[in-house]
């Protein structure tokens, strides 16, 4: 584990109507843990939560610019699939991380479970969007729990509340 590294994870999808509180929860978050010494931040590379929670560090990098964004890919085809917006987004963001580490070089069965577990592995902190269904999201926070990582839910919740 390093010392003052944050790793994020959470849903692809988001509805529309919670989006805003999201980010603003998000952005409350990132800023309070930087603001405490945290410098090197996270995330996967994935639609929704991931990219907020990137989006929101890269801006972060103006008030504090010795923060670092790390991107940990499952492969180096993981948008191969995404829209034309989604791919431009995301090659912005390729573009303005700090580091890269890919997983494998093309998608292979349980690379994204691999980058769950590196980014937990490589974190003191880990912020998560859960909603308590299973699936990556759930297993990356159960992984956590099991690693001794704290973990801070967006939007807060009482973690007794999400059946792990």
């Amino acid at each position: 584990m390093n010392d003052y590294t944050c790793c994020f994870t959470g849903h692809r999808i988001i509805a529309t109507r919670d989006r805003a509180a999201l980010i603003k929860d998000l952005r409350t978050t990132i800023e309070t843990l930087a603001g405490s010494g945290m410098r090197q931040f996270i995330c996967g590379g994935a639609l929704g939560f991931d990219t907020m929670a990137a989006i929101e560090v890269l801006r972060l990098k103006a008030v504090y610019p010795d923060i670092t964004l790390s991107l940990a890919l499952p492969c180096r085809d993981q948008a191969a699939r995404w829209n034309a917006g989604q791919r431009k987004l995301y090659d912005e963001i390729l573009q303005k991380a700090d580091h890269v580490e890919y997983m494998f070089d093309n998608y292979v069965n349980g690379c994204m479970q691999m980058r769950n577990r590196y980014m937990v592995d490589h974190a003191d902190v880990c912020v998560a969007y859960y909603n308590g269904r299973p699936g990556g999201t759930g297993g990356t926070v159960a992984y956590a729990k099991e690693k001794g990582v704290r973990l801070i839910f967006i939007p807060a919740k009482e973690e007794t509340k999400w059946e792990i």
